[in-house]
């Protein structure tokens, strides 16, 4: 395979049972797991799905990369916003089912008198007990590294990955994108000496490109995982903002080949479509750094297969967390065309990602159209590493196997029972305009619209022929249509029921409300006892759901103690920002809880019978 040099490649990755012992009989001859991930980068975000007009963005390694294995055109990430995608990835089980649905951490609704509803309050990381597919192939034998963006709270180092490196590496925001380049004696950022695609007449031997710490990480990462078969996960900062690039030369090619001047003058880039120069080249460096992962394993041997390179024995998946990103603030970052919208949207812009797979027994240049989530990363790559976990955990998978997809020429998926995959759903409370939940089945998309309280249907394709993938014909009134928004709509509730979703609750400061919400009376704190208790309005609805949240002393508090010697160790504490039981006593309308040792401050979240969302204030543990 030539050498590639950018894109995003993510490879499949598998579960294993946190406690079970991996199988010593084919320790030795285990394939590899790859997976590139990539940042905010769009189904028509490469040359590799181009529908309609070419995307101008030069991605010659994910081109190639989908010549050498499986393309899938119609791939999904697990959620249409980053840190949700990567908790389904990483466990295998879907957000709405983890209730990580956003990247809010830790962050209270604002809960606007204006606004209806209220997004569910998102703990401040990832479970400690989520079993993760570095835990599963660690304990099966796997040596577990993880270089890039994390955004799953904490460090990727909890939770299963034994070598950890989390720095940006080349996608660090710079004093003025326009002139801060890389030169060739940079101290953090050398320009490479080795020249990389694009040529052009200004530089017929290509350019060269600055010295990338997630790149190289993973290079090193490899080199020292030569007694085990590795499990990678490679997460580029790229192309999410900031919109900018350290080299220059790249970005002087992309401004002649969108015809701006360079270099470009200061402020927003307000050009609509796919024509800011400093995306384009953030997407042409995210090639360039795959182009670097298959050139080593083009090279490398395999020490644990004699004869073979690590390409060989290695399956590699390349692909985004979610759609692409058009816009920061008067930013135009790119444009989704035809997909509608894009990054935090359940429309097919938010959610429809490029998908490569490449590996031992993957035909070369083939295609799978059918319908493929990130979720079945997991249980595909346990299959594939012939890992195990306990039966328990993996009931809780929320994906689907589809090694007899890439290995054995399978037309469908299906689940244990042999049932072809008929949909797949998401579910997205937060944002007052993309507050929604939706389903793909067959050629149908629904979308659950929770502001409006009604449904929107769309016919993707008829027969597999593209029919309204821009999702702007409406059939949800048409009467020809009714039974599928029946049969769909049901399907999606039984789904999320299921899943036990979360959220959107009611705003108990909204002015239009029409039904009462618990009132707080009071909230005390008994020190000799460590108990903290709530007492509410006799008159207000019933409570269903309650939690503590520990929170870490309230600035101004800790500015009045400035020797506090337990905040350094209180800002690692994993209890600090998650929800914690409580117990509700209908009898005198109290919630109690208790306040261990070591947490300051807490705060009560309260979910009544009218599915209003109430927080207490935060108060001291004293």
């Amino acid at each position: 395979m030539k050498l590639l040099r950018t894109t995003t490649i993510a490879l499949l990755i598998g579960v294993s049972a946190t406690a079970l012992t991996p199988k010593p009989a084919s320790a030795d001859t285990r394939p590899n797991i790859l997976i590139f991930y990539v940042d905010d980068l769009g189904w028509q975000g490469t040359q590799l799905n181009d529908v309609d007009s070419p995307c101008p963005y030069e991605t010659p390694n994910v081109v190639e990369l989908a010549k050498q294995g499986m393309n899938f055109t119609q791939a999904y990430s697990a959620a249409p916003s980053c840190a949700p995608s990567r908790a389904g990835l990483i466990t295998g089980q879907h957000p709405g089912k983890l209730r990580y649905t956003h990247v809010t951490f830790d962050n209270f609704p604002k809960n606007r008198p204006t606004e209806e509803f209220s997004e569910p309050y998102l703990g401040a990381h990832l479970q400690m007990d989520a079993l993760t597919l570095a835990t599963a192939l660690k304990d099966n034998g796997y040596h577990t590294g993880h270089v890039g963006k994390w955004h799953l709270g904490l460090s990727s180092s909890l939770f299963g990955f034994e070598f950890s490196h989390e720095d940006r590496g080349v996608h660090r925001k710079t004093a003025d994108r326009t002139k801060d380049f890389s030169t060739a004696d940079d101290p953090k950022y050398p320009l490479s000496q080795i020249k990389y695609p694009p040529v052009s007449t200004k530089k017929p031997d290509g350019i060269s490109y600055p010295y990338d710490g997630v790149t190289e990480s993973a290079l090193q990462f490899m080199e020292e995982s030569d007694d085990k078969p590795f499990f990678l996960y490679l997460a580029h900062w790229m192309v999410h903002w900031p919109a900018m690039t350290r080299n220059g030369e790249l970005l002087e090619y992309y401004c002649d080949k969108l015809g701006q001047p360079f270099p470009p003058k200061k402020g927003a880039q307000s050009l609509e479509g796919q024509n800011n120069p400093y995306f384009a080249s953030m997407v042409s460096t995210v090639d360039w750094s795959l182009g670097r992962i298959v050139d080593h394993l083009e090279k490398t041997d395999d020490p644990r297969n004699q004869g073979k390179k690590l390409i060989e024995t290695t399956y590699l998946i390349f692909t985004s967390d979610n759609g692409g990103a058009t816009r920061h603030g008067k930013e135009v970052l790119s444009d989704n065309t035809p997909l509608k919208f894009g990054k935090t949207h359940a429309e097919e812009g938010g959610i429809r990602v490029p998908m490569i797979v490449v590996g031992p027994g993957i035909p070369k240049g083939s295609q799978f159209d059918g319908l493929v989530n990130q979720l079945d990363y997991f249980p595909t790559i346990l299959d594939l590493t012939q890992s195990t976990i306990a039966p328990e955990a993996k009931k809780e998978l929320s994906g689907l196997d589809i090694t007899p997809v890439l290995l054995d020429g399978a037309k469908q998926i299906v689940d244990a029972q042999g049932a072809a995959r008929e949909n797949l759903f998401w579910h997205f409370p937060h944002g007052q305009e993309s507050m929604k939940a939706s389903l793909r089945d067959g050629d149908f998309k629904l979308l659950k619209n929770y502001q409006t309280r009604d449904y929107s249907l769309y016919r993707l394709y008829q027969n597999g022929q593209r029919e309204d993938l821009e999702e702007m014909k409406d059939l949800a009134t048409d009467p020809e249509y009714a039974p599928v928004l029946k049969d769909l709509s049901a399907k999606l509730d039984r789904h999320l029921e299921e899943n036990q979703v979360e959220g959107p609750y009611l705003n108990p400061a909204f002015k239009g409300k029409t039904k009462p919400a618990a009132e707080i009376n009071t909230v005390t704190f008994e020190a000799s006892n460590r108990t903290a208790t709530v007492s509410l309005n006799e008159s207000g609805p019933a409570i269903e759901t309650a939690y503590v949240i520990y929170r870490d002393l309230p600035v101004a508090t800790k500015n009045k103690n400035k020797r506090n010697p337990k905040r350094g160790k209180k800002e690692l504490d994993v209890r600090l920002g998650m929800k914690m039981p409580v117990t509700i006593s209908s009898s005198d309308n109290t919630i109690s809880a208790l306040i261990p040792e070591g947490i300051d401050a807490f705060c009560f979240l309260l979910i009544d019978e009218n599915n209003y969302q109430t927080f207490s204030d935060v108060q001291l543990a004293r």
